[in-house]
């Protein structure tokens, strides 16, 4: 295998805060489609745990995401991440210019799955998804929303987020109750909501979706974690639908309660809102997870679980879980 020529001797990406090493390795991926960090450390001569430190900056950057499965590394479309990265960049803008058509030549000669001016394109395997979420994250000025239940094709935690949301995108998200099957999802959740992400839970949701400005979309049309199939499309009136699907699914979930600050001195009981806990509480129900997925994530026993919904039941009258989030919402708790 080898790399671009030109690229290491280019610069052009010093101006996102990389080193030649980085725009090495970075030309490696290119060049290679899908690649894993020993093999990355082979090619360039350099220790794996430099190659996965290098290779973690770069997806930090945007420039490459990581498949939830095996681990590879694949390159993100260059003519989208970069032309990001320099829209942020003040200084350098000129040679991160230069270095777009030399990337995407590389992209373009290792045969990318999918092509960019059709108004629909059918997407194939988990580097061809993963890469188009990431072009639509790039691309969001004013708003993304997201659908958000397994299968996964990108790697837990989302370092593209919190940098969309500083540039002033509003980012809602409707995660499915399966989406806290995996440990330490509600926390990563509750850390995306202090970032700035407006989230609601709900028990199922039918697709996985995200949605830039309304103006492009990504559906997926195959569940398989293994070979996952989606539809990226900017055709408006398709685009139109979806946000419709996605209003009607956030106007039925329930809110991921924001972490309550603590007051100060004793509020009497009869004035008291719900607490943070409760609100958590409260947010599971409405998804329809279960117990032991609550008390995972909530890090306490299932019984202990059980002895506070019964406090909240009893707190709010109701005979069950489905009365507790009627009488909540009455009480203007959710």
């Amino acid at each position: 295998m080898s790399t671009h020529p030109g690229l290491a001797a280019h610069g052009g990406l010093a101006v996102a805060g990389l080193d030649a090493e980085a725009e090495a390795v970075y030309s490696a991926v290119l060049a290679a489609g899908a690649i894993e960090d020993a093999e990355v450390a082979r090619t360039l001569g350099i220790s794996t745990d430099e190659a996965a430190r290098t290779l973690d900056e770069l997806r930090a950057a945007g420039l490459v995401n990581r498949a939830a499965g095996d681990g590879r590394f694949a390159a993100v479309d260059p003519r989208v991440a970069l032309r990001a990265v320099a829209e942020r960049a003040e200084d350098g803008l000129a040679r991160l210019r230069a270095a777009i058509p030399l990337l995407a030549e590389v992209y373009e000669n290792r045969g990318a799955a999918e092509r960019p001016g059709s108004s629909v394109s059918v997407l194939v395997g988990a580097d061809a998804v993963g890469a188009a979420y990431n072009r639509l994250e790039h691309q969001a000025v004013e708003e993304f929303m997201a659908f958000d239940r397994p299968p996964y094709v990108l790697a837990p935690l989302n370092p593209l987020e919190p940098v969309v949301i500083a540039r002033g995108v509003r980012w809602r998200a409707v995660y499915a109750a399966a989406a806290l099957d995996r440990p330490g999802a509600w926390d990563e959740v509750r850390r995306a909501v202090e970032s700035g992400e407006q989230a609601r839970l709900t028990s199922e949701l039918p697709v996985k979706l995200a949605i830039a400005d309304r103006r492009a979309a990504l559906v997926s049309t195959r569940l398989d974690g293994l070979r996952p199939e989606a539809i990226l499309t900017d055709s408006q009136p398709l685009v139109a639908l979806l946000c419709e699907m996605f209003e009607a699914h956030w106007e039925q979930a329930a809110d991921v309660p924001p972490d309550e600050p603590a007051h100060r001195g004793p509020v009497p009981a009869e004035r008291r809102g719900p607490t943070a806990e409760e609100r958590a509480l409260l947010a599971f129900f409405a998804s329809g997870a279960k117990d032991e997925v609550i008390a995972r994530e909530l890090h306490v026993s299932t019984r202990t679980v059980r002895r506070r919904s019964q406090l909240l039941l009893r707190r709010l009258g109701a005979a069950n879980r489905f009365q507790a989030g009627v009488q909540a919402a009455r009480r203007g708790w959710v």
